[in-house]
């Protein structure tokens, strides 16, 4: 046991990376904080540059049978008029799908796939990490019996990743002084609701602005026998008031509701579809400074725990999919695990850096701030009045680039 890849954390990035290193016939271990890993959260997105990793690891065909395929981004301002439209993963002519889902399925069909192929005890829950050492041989990663418990066990191995998210014991003990997060002034709502298909019946929709209330929206379960499926969204709205970040905060409509009071569109009446949620979180839009290093010795960071990023841009677990595949290919190089999580981090700090900063300025609802500031907040006559199709491309184009997942980077990596 020794020589096991120790893993803290069982979310995304952790069960991604557990899969690949398991494919690629290096021992692994994951240790869950959770007494219980449970299906919870609201939807994200899976970008192609992510479906591409998950594919050659043989899960397309369990993600399909559980998420929708995604076929067009919309954007409408506030007053419900179409701005641009595109159309997304294999409708784009992308060689991968790209991916709607509930955060619980993706996290139940990476566990059952690492389960089913590595064994049930690759994996153990209530292991809370309180801190590691380590010397010339290997790690030792000391752990309780959850968040708050008594019970102490040390577990060695020969190199430790921290999967263990925004609350990272790891990324805390070498950067015991780091800031607070760093609050973006947007703060956000996020729910689920089972409505009937709009639009397409699987478009990313996103309408209006931070200033007066901007909302995304999309399907991430197919239709039942009700004919509804369930639909995620998010309410962003510009503002001085929060509070500490917690991913599991019940949120109050009535908080938030007033700003698309007036969204009645032909496509959706919002303030009847938000007031249907089945449930409703509050989450502050915030992300951390990027890290000057991540990798110490055995030690080294992965997704949240490396570079949180303000939630835009549908890139805070396809990030820590593509950090799995580098880590995992950097181990298969280097026989010498200090040397392995060195050229990982040489290879990913910098991307995620760019993308971190990105998503604080220039994100893909860019499109909507600029039709924002162009009309003055104003209904129009004709988009090509405001911005041409061009510019609205070269928007939505240059986002793609600088998060890794245009047509030209994939099929050239």
């Amino acid at each position: 046991m020794d020589d096991d890849i120790i893993i803290v954390g069982a979310g995304i990035g952790g069960l991604t990376l557990a899969l690949a290193l398991h494919q690629a016939g290096i021992a692994c271990r994951i240790f869950e904080s959770a007494a219980e890993i449970r299906p919870i959260g609201v939807g994200i997105n899976l970008l192609p540059h992510a479906t591409k990793e998950l594919g050659a690891l043989g899960l397309e065909p369990a993600l399909a049978r559980v998420a929708i395929a995604t076929t067009d981004a919309t954007f409408f301002n506030r007053f419900g008029q179409l701005i641009y439209q595109e159309p997304l993963g294999r409708a784009a002519g992308y060689d991968h799908p790209q991916f709607s889902i509930h955060r619980g399925d993706l996290q139940m069909v990476l566990l059952d796939a690492f389960v089913t192929r590595a064994g049930n005890d690759r994996l153990l829950t209530s292991h809370h990490c309180t801190g590691i050492e380590q010397d010339d041989s290997g790690v030792a990663v000391s752990f309780s019996d959850g968040p708050a418990g008594s019970h102490r066990a040390e577990v060695r191995g020969k190199a430790v990743i921290a999967c263990d998210g925004i609350h990272s014991a790891i990324r805390k003990q070498y950067y015991p002084d780091e800031g607070e997060p760093r609050y973006s002034g947007v703060n956000m709502w996020r729910g689920v609701t089972r409505w009937k298909p709009m639009l397409s019946g699987a478009s990313m929709v996103r309408a209006g602005w931070l200033s007066h209330g901007k909302m995304v929206i999309y399907p991430i379960r197919r239709a039942g026998a009700d004919g509804l499926q369930l639909i995620n969204w998010v309410a962003e709205i510009e503002t001085q008031n929060y509070r500490k970040r917690d991913w599991t905060r019940p949120g109050v409509i009535e908080d938030f509701i007033g700003a698309f009071a007036d969204w009645h569109f032909d496509w959706l009446d919002v303030p009847a579809f938000i007031r249907a949620a089945d449930s409703v979180l509050e989450f502050p839009m915030v992300d951390q400074d990027p890290l000057p290093r991540w990798s110490f010795g055995r030690a080294t960071l992965l997704g949240d725990a490396a570079h949180p990023m303000v939630p835009r841009g549908s890139n805070g677990a396809g990030q820590a999919i593509l950090d799995a595949r580098a880590l995992t290919a950097a181990l298969q190089a280097h026989s010498d695990p200090v040397a392995a999580l060195a050229a990982y981090e040489t290879q990913r700090l910098e991307a995620t850096t760019r993308i971190v900063l990105t998503n604080r300025s220039n994100p893909p609802d860019a499109i909507l701030r600029e039709v924002f500031q162009r009309t003055g907040d104003r209904p129009f006559r004709m988009i090509d009045d405001v911005i041409s199709r061009e510019e609205l491309v070269a928007l939505s184009e240059g986002y793609k680039r600088i998060a890794g997942y245009s047509k030209d980077a994939l099929r050239s990596g």
